[in-house]
Protein backbone atom coordinates (compact mmCIF):
# COMPACT_ATOMS: atom_id res chain seq x y z
CA UNK A 1 0.00 0.00 0.00
CA UNK A 2 1.40 3.38 -0.95
CA UNK A 3 2.31 5.74 1.84
CA UNK A 4 0.30 8.50 0.23
CA UNK A 5 -2.75 6.41 1.13
CA UNK A 6 -1.48 6.22 4.70
CA UNK A 7 -1.02 9.97 4.62
CA UNK A 8 -4.60 10.46 3.47
CA UNK A 9 -5.67 8.26 6.38
CA UNK A 10 -3.69 10.36 8.84
CA UNK A 11 -5.22 13.49 7.38
CA UNK A 12 -8.65 12.02 8.02
CA UNK A 13 -7.79 10.85 11.52
CA UNK A 14 -6.30 14.08 12.82
CA UNK A 15 -7.54 16.65 10.37
CA UNK A 16 -11.24 15.85 10.04
CA UNK A 17 -11.95 17.47 13.38
CA UNK A 18 -9.86 20.55 14.02
CA UNK A 19 -8.38 21.75 17.30
CA UNK A 20 -6.10 24.78 17.38
CA UNK A 21 -4.01 25.96 20.30
CA UNK A 22 -3.14 29.59 20.89
CA UNK A 23 -0.76 30.86 23.54
CA UNK A 24 -2.26 30.99 27.00
CA UNK A 25 -1.42 32.90 30.15
CA UNK A 26 0.47 31.13 32.87
CA UNK A 27 -1.62 28.93 35.17
CA UNK A 28 -1.38 31.57 37.88
CA UNK A 29 -2.91 34.14 35.53
CA UNK A 30 -5.45 32.01 33.73
CA UNK A 31 -9.07 31.97 34.67
CA UNK A 32 -11.12 28.78 34.30
CA UNK A 33 -11.73 28.05 30.64
CA UNK A 34 -15.34 28.36 29.50
CA UNK A 35 -16.85 28.01 26.02
CA UNK A 36 -17.43 31.47 24.63
CA UNK A 37 -19.39 32.82 21.71
CA UNK A 38 -18.48 35.31 19.04
CA UNK A 39 -20.38 37.90 21.08
CA UNK A 40 -17.67 37.64 23.74
CA UNK A 41 -15.20 39.47 21.52
CA UNK A 42 -13.86 36.69 19.29
CA UNK A 43 -16.06 37.15 16.25
CA UNK A 44 -13.15 37.13 13.78
CA UNK A 45 -11.74 33.91 15.18
CA UNK A 46 -15.18 32.28 15.28
CA UNK A 47 -15.82 33.26 11.65
CA UNK A 48 -12.46 31.88 10.59
CA UNK A 49 -13.10 28.68 12.55
CA UNK A 50 -16.51 28.30 10.91
CA UNK A 51 -14.95 28.75 7.47
CA UNK A 52 -12.27 26.18 8.26
CA UNK A 53 -14.76 23.62 9.52
CA UNK A 54 -16.97 24.10 6.47
CA UNK A 55 -14.25 22.71 4.19
CA UNK A 56 -12.73 20.10 6.51
CA UNK A 57 -14.61 17.99 9.06
CA UNK A 58 -17.74 17.72 11.20
CA UNK A 59 -16.32 19.78 14.06
CA UNK A 60 -13.62 22.23 15.04
CA UNK A 61 -12.32 24.02 18.10
CA UNK A 62 -9.90 26.74 19.19
CA UNK A 63 -8.37 27.04 22.67
CA UNK A 64 -6.72 30.38 23.29
CA UNK A 65 -6.09 33.15 25.73
CA UNK A 66 -4.12 36.16 26.83
CA UNK A 67 -3.02 37.74 30.12
CA UNK A 68 -6.63 38.10 31.28
CA UNK A 69 -7.73 34.49 30.92
CA UNK A 70 -8.37 31.61 28.55
CA UNK A 71 -11.25 30.74 26.27
CA UNK A 72 -12.33 28.19 23.70
CA UNK A 73 -14.55 28.36 20.66
CA UNK A 74 -16.22 25.46 18.88
CA UNK A 75 -18.30 24.72 15.82
CA UNK A 76 -20.01 21.49 14.82
CA UNK A 77 -19.45 18.25 16.68
CA UNK A 78 -16.52 16.04 17.64
CA UNK A 79 -18.59 12.93 16.93
CA UNK A 80 -21.07 12.52 14.11
CA UNK A 81 -24.61 11.77 15.16
CA UNK A 82 -24.21 13.67 18.43
CA UNK A 83 -24.11 17.24 19.62
CA UNK A 84 -20.70 17.06 21.29
CA UNK A 85 -18.49 20.11 20.71
CA UNK A 86 -14.72 19.63 20.67
CA UNK A 87 -13.33 20.24 24.18
CA UNK A 88 -9.85 21.36 25.33
CA UNK A 89 -9.46 18.11 27.27
CA UNK A 90 -10.31 15.81 24.34
CA UNK A 91 -7.49 13.53 23.20
CA UNK A 92 -6.47 13.68 19.55
CA UNK A 93 -3.53 12.67 17.42
CA UNK A 94 -1.19 15.64 17.57
CA UNK A 95 0.50 14.55 14.36
CA UNK A 96 3.48 16.63 13.36
CA UNK A 97 3.38 18.58 16.60
CA UNK A 98 5.34 15.52 17.67
CA UNK A 99 8.22 17.11 15.78
CA UNK A 100 8.33 19.92 18.33
CA UNK A 101 8.73 17.38 21.14
CA UNK A 102 11.44 15.59 19.14
CA UNK A 103 13.23 18.85 18.35
CA UNK A 104 13.10 19.87 22.01
CA UNK A 105 14.74 16.61 23.11
CA UNK A 106 17.47 17.05 20.49
CA UNK A 107 18.06 20.61 21.70
CA UNK A 108 18.27 19.35 25.29
CA UNK A 109 20.99 16.92 24.17
CA UNK A 110 22.77 19.85 22.55
CA UNK A 111 22.47 21.84 25.78
CA UNK A 112 24.01 18.86 27.60
CA UNK A 113 26.95 18.75 25.19
CA UNK A 114 26.01 15.30 23.90
CA UNK A 115 25.10 16.46 20.38
CA UNK A 116 26.35 19.33 18.23
CA UNK A 117 23.98 21.29 16.02
CA UNK A 118 26.63 21.68 13.34
CA UNK A 119 27.94 18.11 13.46
CA UNK A 120 27.29 15.75 10.54
CA UNK A 121 24.75 13.06 11.29
CA UNK A 122 27.41 10.51 10.28
CA UNK A 123 29.17 11.23 13.59
CA UNK A 124 26.25 9.80 15.56
CA UNK A 125 24.67 7.36 13.11
CA UNK A 126 27.52 6.03 10.96
CA UNK A 127 26.37 4.47 7.73
CA UNK A 128 22.69 5.29 8.23
CA UNK A 129 22.50 8.20 5.78
CA UNK A 130 24.68 6.84 3.02
CA UNK A 131 24.37 5.70 -0.58
CA UNK A 132 21.79 6.51 -3.28
CA UNK A 133 23.25 10.01 -3.52
CA UNK A 134 23.40 10.64 0.24
CA UNK A 135 26.46 11.40 2.33
CA UNK A 136 25.94 11.64 6.08
CA UNK A 137 29.13 13.70 6.32
CA UNK A 138 27.41 16.60 4.49
CA UNK A 139 24.06 16.54 6.32
CA UNK A 140 24.15 18.15 9.75
CA UNK A 141 21.83 17.90 12.73
CA UNK A 142 20.74 21.45 11.92
CA UNK A 143 19.80 20.43 8.38
CA UNK A 144 17.57 17.65 9.70
CA UNK A 145 15.88 19.89 12.26
CA UNK A 146 15.36 22.63 9.68
CA UNK A 147 14.15 20.37 6.83
CA UNK A 148 17.05 21.47 4.64
CA UNK A 149 18.78 18.09 4.34
CA UNK A 150 17.53 17.55 0.80
CA UNK A 151 15.84 14.30 1.84
CA UNK A 152 12.33 14.08 0.34
CA UNK A 153 9.29 12.79 2.14
CA UNK A 154 8.77 9.12 1.41
CA UNK A 155 5.82 8.51 -0.94
CA UNK A 156 5.82 4.74 -0.57
CA UNK A 157 6.27 2.76 2.62
CA UNK A 158 5.81 -0.98 2.40
CA UNK A 159 2.94 -2.07 4.65
CA UNK A 160 3.64 -3.98 7.82
CA UNK A 161 1.92 -4.24 11.23
CA UNK A 162 4.35 -1.90 13.02
CA UNK A 163 7.49 0.02 12.11
CA UNK A 164 10.87 0.88 13.61
CA UNK A 165 12.61 4.18 12.93
CA UNK A 166 15.43 2.30 11.24
CA UNK A 167 13.00 0.68 8.83
CA UNK A 168 11.23 3.96 8.08
CA UNK A 169 14.57 5.64 7.40
CA UNK A 170 15.84 2.80 5.23
CA UNK A 171 12.75 2.93 3.08
CA UNK A 172 12.70 6.72 3.04
CA UNK A 173 16.28 6.92 1.76
CA UNK A 174 15.39 4.68 -1.16
CA UNK A 175 14.26 7.96 -2.71
CA UNK A 176 17.28 9.98 -3.93
CA UNK A 177 17.95 13.49 -2.61
CA UNK A 178 16.10 16.34 -4.26
CA UNK A 179 18.42 19.16 -3.16
CA UNK A 180 21.92 19.73 -1.83
CA UNK A 181 22.11 19.92 1.98
CA UNK A 182 21.38 23.43 3.20
CA UNK A 183 20.19 24.71 -0.17
CA UNK A 184 16.40 24.70 0.20
CA UNK A 185 13.42 23.69 2.31
CA UNK A 186 12.16 20.18 1.61
CA UNK A 187 9.66 19.18 4.27
CA UNK A 188 10.10 15.51 5.12
CA UNK A 189 9.10 13.16 7.92
CA UNK A 190 12.28 11.23 7.22
CA UNK A 191 14.32 14.06 8.76
CA UNK A 192 12.58 13.61 12.09
CA UNK A 193 12.65 9.82 11.88
CA UNK A 194 16.44 10.12 11.59
CA UNK A 195 16.40 12.45 14.59
CA UNK A 196 14.43 9.78 16.44
CA UNK A 197 17.27 7.36 15.74
CA UNK A 198 19.73 10.00 16.96
CA UNK A 199 17.83 10.37 20.25
CA UNK A 200 17.76 6.61 20.74
CA UNK A 201 21.47 6.29 20.03
CA UNK A 202 22.52 9.06 22.39
CA UNK A 203 20.07 8.42 25.24
CA UNK A 204 20.09 4.62 24.91
CA UNK A 205 16.30 4.73 25.31
CA UNK A 206 13.37 4.45 22.94
CA UNK A 207 12.41 7.86 21.60
CA UNK A 208 8.98 7.65 23.21
CA UNK A 209 10.62 6.97 26.57
CA UNK A 210 13.01 9.89 26.08
CA UNK A 211 10.15 12.28 25.22
CA UNK A 212 8.16 11.01 28.20
CA UNK A 213 10.93 11.22 30.81
CA UNK A 214 12.33 14.52 29.57
CA UNK A 215 9.18 16.47 28.63
CA UNK A 216 5.82 14.81 29.22
CA UNK A 217 6.52 13.73 32.81
CA UNK A 218 8.35 16.81 34.11
CA UNK A 219 5.71 19.15 32.67
CA UNK A 220 2.83 17.12 34.10
CA UNK A 221 1.20 16.51 30.72
CA UNK A 222 -1.10 13.87 32.13
CA UNK A 223 -3.24 13.55 29.00
CA UNK A 224 -0.29 13.31 26.61
CA UNK A 225 1.50 10.12 25.62
CA UNK A 226 3.70 8.57 22.98
CA UNK A 227 1.90 5.38 21.86
CA UNK A 228 3.81 2.12 21.76
CA UNK A 229 3.71 0.35 18.38
CA UNK A 230 0.43 -1.39 17.75
CA UNK A 231 -1.65 0.72 20.15
CA UNK A 232 -4.16 2.45 17.91
CA UNK A 233 -7.03 3.30 20.26
CA UNK A 234 -7.39 6.71 21.89
CA UNK A 235 -8.48 7.10 25.53
CA UNK A 236 -11.77 8.78 26.36
CA UNK A 237 -12.64 11.50 25.84
CA UNK A 238 -11.28 11.82 22.32
CA UNK A 239 -11.91 13.57 19.03
CA UNK A 240 -12.96 11.16 16.32
CA UNK A 241 -11.21 11.14 12.97
CA UNK A 242 -13.19 10.60 9.81
CA UNK A 243 -12.71 9.81 6.17
CA UNK A 244 -15.10 11.79 4.03
CA UNK A 245 -16.93 10.87 0.83
CA UNK A 246 -18.75 13.68 -0.93
CA UNK A 247 -21.29 12.89 -3.63
CA UNK A 248 -22.82 16.12 -4.80
CA UNK A 249 -24.41 17.77 -1.79
CA UNK A 250 -24.33 14.53 0.24
CA UNK A 251 -21.51 14.00 2.76
CA UNK A 252 -20.66 10.58 4.24
CA UNK A 253 -18.29 10.22 7.22
CA UNK A 254 -16.45 7.01 8.14
CA UNK A 255 -14.81 6.83 11.57
CA UNK A 256 -11.19 5.78 11.01
CA UNK A 257 -9.75 6.91 14.34
CA UNK A 258 -8.26 3.50 15.13
CA UNK A 259 -7.03 2.79 11.59
CA UNK A 260 -3.85 4.78 12.14
CA UNK A 261 -0.68 2.92 13.19
CA UNK A 262 1.35 5.46 15.20
CA UNK A 263 4.70 3.75 14.63
CA UNK A 264 4.35 4.52 10.92
CA UNK A 265 5.35 8.09 11.75
CA UNK A 266 7.10 7.65 15.10
CA UNK A 267 9.15 10.66 16.15
CA UNK A 268 7.65 12.62 13.25
CA UNK A 269 4.00 12.22 14.22
CA UNK A 270 2.99 9.69 16.90
CA UNK A 271 2.14 11.81 19.97
CA UNK A 272 -1.42 11.89 21.34
CA UNK A 273 -2.37 14.96 23.37
CA UNK A 274 -5.06 17.54 24.15
CA UNK A 275 -5.39 21.25 23.51
CA UNK A 276 -4.77 22.04 27.17
CA UNK A 277 -1.69 19.82 27.42
CA UNK A 278 -0.21 21.18 24.22
CA UNK A 279 -0.77 24.69 25.50
CA UNK A 280 1.06 23.79 28.72
CA UNK A 281 3.91 22.32 26.67
CA UNK A 282 4.27 25.36 24.42
CA UNK A 283 4.01 27.75 27.37
CA UNK A 284 6.85 25.89 29.05
CA UNK A 285 8.86 25.78 25.84
CA UNK A 286 8.62 29.47 24.97
CA UNK A 287 8.95 30.31 28.67
CA UNK A 288 12.42 28.79 28.77
CA UNK A 289 11.56 25.79 30.97
CA UNK A 290 12.36 23.07 28.42
CA UNK A 291 15.57 24.14 26.66
CA UNK A 292 18.17 26.85 27.18
CA UNK A 293 17.60 30.38 25.93
CA UNK A 294 20.18 29.81 23.19
CA UNK A 295 18.41 26.66 22.03
CA UNK A 296 15.02 28.34 22.22
CA UNK A 297 16.31 31.16 20.03
CA UNK A 298 17.42 28.58 17.47
CA UNK A 299 14.01 26.91 17.57
CA UNK A 300 12.18 30.20 17.02
CA UNK A 301 14.36 31.49 14.21
CA UNK A 302 13.22 31.29 10.60
CA UNK A 303 16.03 31.14 8.10
CA UNK A 304 16.02 31.80 4.36
CA UNK A 305 14.94 28.59 2.66
CA UNK A 306 14.17 26.78 5.91
CA UNK A 307 12.08 26.58 9.05
CA UNK A 308 12.79 26.93 12.69
CA UNK A 309 13.29 23.73 14.64
CA UNK A 310 9.91 22.21 15.42
CA UNK A 311 8.67 25.13 17.51
CA UNK A 312 8.77 27.67 14.69
CA UNK A 313 6.90 25.78 12.01
CA UNK A 314 3.35 27.00 12.47
CA UNK A 315 3.30 29.86 10.00
CA UNK A 316 5.16 28.05 7.24
CA UNK A 317 3.44 24.72 7.64
CA UNK A 318 -0.15 25.85 7.85
CA UNK A 319 -0.28 25.21 4.10
CA UNK A 320 -0.40 21.44 4.61
CA UNK A 321 -3.64 21.43 6.55
CA UNK A 322 -5.98 18.44 6.28
CA UNK A 323 -6.01 18.33 2.52
CA UNK A 324 -3.89 15.89 0.56
CA UNK A 325 -1.74 17.73 -1.96
CA UNK A 326 -2.34 21.42 -2.76
CA UNK A 327 -4.64 23.14 -0.30
CA UNK A 328 -7.91 24.35 -1.85
CA UNK A 329 -8.17 28.12 -1.95
CA UNK A 330 -11.15 28.27 0.46
CA UNK A 331 -9.30 26.14 3.00
CA UNK A 332 -6.10 28.14 2.68
CA UNK A 333 -8.05 31.36 3.11
CA UNK A 334 -9.72 29.92 6.20
CA UNK A 335 -6.39 28.84 7.66
CA UNK A 336 -4.87 32.25 7.08
CA UNK A 337 -7.88 33.99 8.58
CA UNK A 338 -7.77 31.74 11.63
CA UNK A 339 -4.05 32.24 12.06
CA UNK A 340 -4.28 36.03 11.88
CA UNK A 341 -7.58 36.55 13.73
CA UNK A 342 -6.02 36.78 17.19
CA UNK A 343 -2.93 38.58 18.40
CA UNK A 344 -2.46 35.70 20.84
CA UNK A 345 -1.44 33.24 18.12
CA UNK A 346 1.67 31.38 19.15
CA UNK A 347 3.90 31.90 16.14
CA UNK A 348 6.56 29.63 17.60
CA UNK A 349 4.39 26.62 17.96
CA UNK A 350 1.55 24.63 16.49
CA UNK A 351 1.06 22.59 13.43
CA UNK A 352 -0.37 19.30 14.61
CA UNK A 353 0.04 17.12 11.64
CA UNK A 354 1.21 19.68 9.26
CA UNK A 355 -1.41 22.23 9.52
CA UNK A 356 -3.03 23.98 12.36
CA UNK A 357 -4.45 20.77 13.76
CA UNK A 358 -2.31 17.96 12.68
CA UNK A 359 -3.23 17.22 9.16
CA UNK A 360 -0.69 14.74 7.96
CA UNK A 361 2.30 12.87 9.25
Amino acid sequence: MARNLHRRRLAAVVGAVFAAVLVLPSPAQARPTQPQSAADGHAATQAALNAFQAVTGPGAGVYAGDSTGSWNLTVGTGQTGTNRPVQPTDHFRAGSQTKTFTAAVVMQLIDEGKVSLTAPIERYLPGVVDGNGYDGNTITVRHLLQHTSGIPDSPNIRPQPTYTHAELVRQGLENPPVAAPGSKLVYSNVNYEILGMLIEKVTKAQVGEAITTRIIGPLGLNRTFYPVPGIRALPDPYVRGYRVLRIGPAVFWTDVTSDFEPSQFGSAGAVVSTEQDLTTFYQALVGGRVVSQASLAEMKTFRPGGLGFGAAEARSRAVYSSAQGPVPVPLWAALEALRTSSSSWLRAARAPADGLAGARG
